[in-house]
């Protein structure tokens, strides 16, 4: 049982590796996890397995490659880079039939494993674990064939049993640790996420004294209009003063409810193809100002439940948004779709798009993608009234060709079947 002895062996030293690798990202703060370190990372895992693999003869290196194979071409898309350099290191001990099945076997997979990435993504955890562990019991399966075909001298059940259990063994492990790392660091998101909604929430009562100093001036205007000497002109005044003040302290009582906590507090049916057409009016000299075109494909029938003026207010700032991202122009793309259970509202930009970093930022407190020119409250009260109203938001964006937002809401039917 030397080989299964050996595989063992090396994957002892690629677990040790790796946990070395974790304590090291998750202690310093100044190392970022760039494409390009992924590469570097996986090459490294690469030479180490090739470095301590055994082999008895000349022709044929027993070593567990094909690990950072699959987890480096499904989990971070670099399938064909890690081929070349597996093909390349494999040449430096020997251009002989081992090199040959090397290349045969891993150049379709790189090919294969190319395609399937953005798919492999849009799977559950446990599912992109398993596909993981079938691709590398495939791969292995496929080595020790070629071996056989190849005549290589070695005794074949205990290949059989090192390849087709140590390899995907070895992957189960690493996905899996993959995959808690990531909900642990989702996780730790959303918790710091939560807790800058908490320092808005009390920001907001804490200072609540500025809506006295409206209030203030407001009451100091009524003590002067209780003169009966007082000019009807400057009464008017006066009388006018006092509602500006007293709408602007409502401003900000609403702006900071908003904020801190987001409530409806009266709910009303709303079609939603008349409501965006009202929405659209109101952006519509913005989008001339900024040559942009807005272009509309509504379904028939939309009709959700929730507050009208904070819809309004929601899809007035999404649109305004779009429209600033497009300031030398463009198409700002606004249509439905209706199901029975949720009415989708889809908003698509050809404006400057955003990063993955911007877009999981978006809806965070006073953090904007305009720089200077934002206050970063917009877009929190956008999150806020969707998250009131029981809908949710998903974004998609590349910088330099646009963004989708697409927001979901339960229809009214839906609503109804529930309250039943």
């Amino acid at each position: 049982m030397e080989v299964t002895k050996h595989l063992f062996l090396n994957l002892s030293i690629l677990i040790i590796f790796l946990f070395f690798s974790f304590i090291l990202v998750d202690k310093s703060k100044k190392i970022t996890l760039s494409k390009s370190s992924y590469i570097v990372f996986f090459i490294v895992m690469l030479w180490i397995c090739i470095q301590f693999s055994y082999n008895p003869i000349s022709s044929a290196r027993f070593d567990l490659r094909i690990i950072p194979l699959v987890i480096g071409g499904l989990y971070i898309g670099i399938g064909p880079i890690l081929v070349a350099a597996a093909i390349i290191m494999r040449s430096f001990f020997g251009i002989n039939s081992g090199l040959f099945l090397t290349t045969l076997l891993f150049i379709p997979y790189a090919i294969v494993v190319w395609r399937i990435f953005p798919w492999f993504w849009k799977q559950g955890p446990e599912r992109r674990i398993f596909i993981s562990i079938c691709f590398g019991m495939t791969l292995s399966a496929l080595t020790v064939v070629g071996m056989v075909l190849t005549d290589t001298h070695a005794y074949w059940l205990d290949v059989w049993v090192a390849y087709l259990i140590i390899p995907a063994l070895g992957i189960g492990i690493i996905a899996y640790a993959i995959e808690f790392i990531q909900k642990n660091i989702e996780m730790r998101q959303q918790l710091v996420k939560a807790e800058k909604l908490k320092a808005v929430e009390q920001m907001g009562a804490a200072i609540s004294h500025e809506i006295r100093n409206p209030l203030t001036a407001a009451s100091g205007f009524v003590q002067l209009l209780e003169d009966d000497h007082l000019p009807r002109q400057k009464r008017k005044e006066y009388l006018s003063i006092v509602k500006e003040e007293l709408n602007s302290a409502e401003r900000v009582i609403q702006d900071y409810l908003t904020f801190a906590k987001p409530s409806i507090e009266t709910y009303e049916e709303l079609n939603l193809k008349s409501e965006l057409k009202q929405i659209i009016n109101i952006v519509q000299p913005l989008a001339k100002q900024n040559s942009v075109e807005i272009i509309t494909d509504f379904s028939v029938i939309g009709m959700i439940k929730g507050d009208r003026q904070k819809f309004r207010q929601c899809f007035v700032n999404v649109l305004k948004n779009a429209i600033e991202a497009m300031p030398n122009g463009g198409y700002l793309s606004v249509s439905t779709k209706f199901n029975q259970s949720y009415v989708t509202i889809c908003v698509n930009d050809t404006g400057m798009g955003m990063t993955g970093k911007q877009i999981e930022r978006l809806g965070e407190p006073f953090y904007s993608t305009k720089g200077k020119n934002g206050t970063g409250l917009g877009m929190m009260v956008v999150y806020s009234i969707v998250r009131a109203m029981g809908g949710t938001i998903s974004v998609e964006s590349k910088e330099g060709v646009g963004t989708t937002f697409s927001f979901k809401f339960p229809t009214l039917t839906s609503i109804l079947k529930k309250q039943i």
